[in-house]
């Protein structure tokens, strides 16, 4: 084909591409140049010609749609950025959208935390009232699907779509609208969803990827406004607050000095990373009066209660309480003593003061849990990887305030209580090891979550190593533990460690021995409590350090276990009854619900298997320990 033929193909193309013509009309220089009877190869030269400038065309479009896109992001950014009116931001986000995907109608609803519901916040398209004013049960309809997996869902047939729950409220509604294929994606706040923005046509269709991508990007600004709006909601309530706090203080020049005087002495605390306690002594020397920080558990209930409620000052008795709360957690609350008369500035100063202790605590938890995680890896390290170098070790618990040099003991802890189902039983283990990191925050030690409990390292003080050592640290820790995390707790303890860095051997050995004091302490009934090899007794020699005990069960009760095994009988579980019931066989044969005789003739198969002598009290107590032994190894070999 020359190149003369190939232009002349091309001309009419370019026109068409040069006016923005439809795609159709891109047939019409084939189809006249087959109507004129033209030679063969120009018709082929068209034809691919076509094919180029279609290809073009398309690619002009989907370039256009992008600016287009990017183009009514930018403006909505734009209008966020300004955000004055909320419902205004929201309206032109739902109407851009509906503007570049091409649907019939756009909506957005959000979730009301008060009512349990959802609501139609903004329409865009719609023209039945019963949609508009629709209000959703939480998880029903599409919006529910997406609210619940936050992740985008799509229908190209709503009423025959079986993945999320149909109610009669929702499909009078979407039937009135006459919709047909819904798209919902998540309006999202961190990690939670606060309603879903919706696109939707009367007709079947099929939504693309790039259409999904760019409705969730213009959720990501809904979202945002809705966080900024909020925000400045938040921030306009505090200078109203603020506003009301100056009124008060312009008709008392004396009390504007203290409050003046107070707001200093805060900021100073706050931009020097003061703690609780500079903020109670800084509104002590303002207020004359004595201030301090109290734990929620000491102080007055109701009071505390009614000032978390409405956020003021509550009076108790000549007590003022102001409660230190950030949202729906309560830290404790901030009280005066010894003040009945508290003038209405005073009283908005000691609330202030309370705010500000809030925003510490909350700073000092972030950091604290930073510190926690660096607490715990630390701590695994020693227990698991034996070939770190011990220079960085000792380097990395000195920036923990911790000396590995010294005696440490390894605790292992474990919630008792069963919990109902697997998210109690998360959130129990959670707060236990949260306590127990404070707990090894403050002693200046390490905890780590592991094996379903939570294992510390703490070091063993002066006292205790000449009093009662790793046994009154366990039962300390259990109790300490326990009263944090309102549940019983059980800690078992092994021997004092030195020289941690240098022999992580030891660590790992010693969590060795802690664990299997926890178990002996939960075989034992004692639950709650603490306790160290040592307390043990012979026991005690068993479980430390790598004593056989298997050799010492086989040893004592091993031809009965193995009689067992072969047989299917149950002369264990028959000669653990027979000593809980106090070596009786007519109380045995009642706990075994067998006859009597039946335990005899058991009883004289272990006589045969152990000796005539096993009844005699030194043999009897070593049966006794070997079975209590092989019920607490039982579970390691399943």
């Amino acid at each position: 084909m020359s190149r003369d033929h190939a232009q002349c193909a091309e001309t009419p193309f370019l026109e068409l591409l040069a006016r923005g013509a439809s795609a159709d009309a891109y047939e019409q220089p084939v189809l006249l140049a087959r109507a004129e009877g033209g030679p063969a190869e120009r018709i082929d030269a068209l034809e691919r010609a076509k094919h180029l400038a279609l290809r073009v065309r398309s690619e002009l479009e989907g370039r256009r749609r992008r600016e287009a896109e990017l183009s009514a992001l930018f403006e909505t950014a734009h209008d966020l950025a300004g955000l004055r009116d909320l419902d205004a931001v929201l309206r032109a986000i739902v109407q851009r959208a509906r503007s570049l995907l091409g649907t019939d109608v756009t909506y957005l609803s959000l979730n009301d935390p008060d009512r349990g519901d959802t609501y139609m916040r903004v329409t865009e398209g719609s023209v039945a009232a019963r949609f508009q004013q629709l209000r959703l049960g939480m998880g029903e309809g599409l919006g529910g699907l997406v609210a619940q997996t936050a992740r985008p869902y799509v229908t190209d047939d709503y009423f025959k779509d079986a993945r999320f729950q149909h109610t009669g409220t929702i499909d009078a509604g979407v039937r009135d609208e006459g919709l047909v294929a819904i798209l919902g994606v998540p309006l999202m706040l961190g990690h939670h969803v606060i309603g879903v923005l919706f696109a939707a046509d009367r007709r079947a269709r099929v939504f693309e990827r790039e259409q999904i991508a760019l409705l969730g990007s213009f959720a990501a600004l809904a979202a945002a406004a809705i966080d900024t709006a909020n925000l400045l909601a938040e921030t306009r309530s505090v200078l109203a607050g603020l506003e009301r706090a100056n009124e008060i203080i312009r008709d008392r020049s004396a009390v504007i000095e203290r409050a003046s005087d107070v707001h200093d002495r805060l900021a100073e605390l706050v931009l020097r990373g003061g703690g609780v306690h500079d903020v109670a002594a800084a509104v002590s020397q303002v207020l004359d009066g004595a201030v301090e920080f109290t734990e929620a558990a000491a102080a007055p209930e109701y009071a505390l209660e009614a000032s978390r409620a409405d956020g003021h000052v509550v009076r108790h008795k000549d007590d003022w309480i102001a409660a230190v709360a950030a949202g729906d957690e309560l830290f404790g609350a901030l009280v005066l003593r010894g003040h009945p008369g508290l003038d209405p500035v005073d009283q908005l100063t000691l609330e202030r003061a309370a705010m500000v202790t809030s925003l510490l605590l909350l700073a000092r938890r972030s950091a604290a849990e930073a510190e926690q995680r660096v607490r715990g890896e630390l701590l695994d390290d020693l227990l698991d990887a034996r070939d770190r170098d011990p220079r960085l070790l000792n380097d990395r618990a000195r920036r923990l305030h911790a000396d590995l040099s010294a005696a440490h003991v390894v605790l292992v802890a474990r919630v008792d209580a069963t919990a109902a189902d697997a998210d109690q039983e998360a959130d129990a283990r959670r707060r236990l090891w949260a306590a127990a990191s404070h707990l090894a925050a403050t002693r200046h030690g390490l905890a780590a979550a592991r094996d379903g409990g939570t294992v510390l390292l703490l070091p063993l003080a002066d006292g205790d190593k000449d009093g009662d050592g790793a046994t009154g640290l366990a039962r300390r820790t259990a109790r300490h533990l326990g009263r944090a995390v309102h549940e019983s707790v059980t800690v078992g303890a092994s021997a004092p460690v030195r020289d941690l860095a240098a022999r992580p051997d030891a660590v790992a050995a010693a969590y060795t021995e802690a664990g299997r004091c926890l178990d002996a302490l939960h075989l034992l009934g004692r639950c709650g409590d603490g306790a160290a090899a040592e307390d043990f007794g012979f026991l005690g020699l068993l479980l430390s350090g790598d004593q056989n005990v298997a050799g010492f069960v086989d040893r004592t009760i091993g031809q009965v276990v193995a009689y067992d095994e072969r047989r299917g009988t149950e002369l264990v579980r028959t000669l653990d009854a027979y000593f809980a019931c106090g070596m009786s066989p007519a109380r045995t044969k009642e706990a075994l619900h067998v006859h009597v005789n039946t335990v005899a003739q058991r009883l004289e198969r272990v006589g045969r298997l152990l000796g005539e002598d096993w009844q005699s009290p030194d043999h009897a107590l070593e049966i006794q320990l070997a079975l209590r032994l092989h019920r607490l190894s039982a579970p390691a070999r399943h």
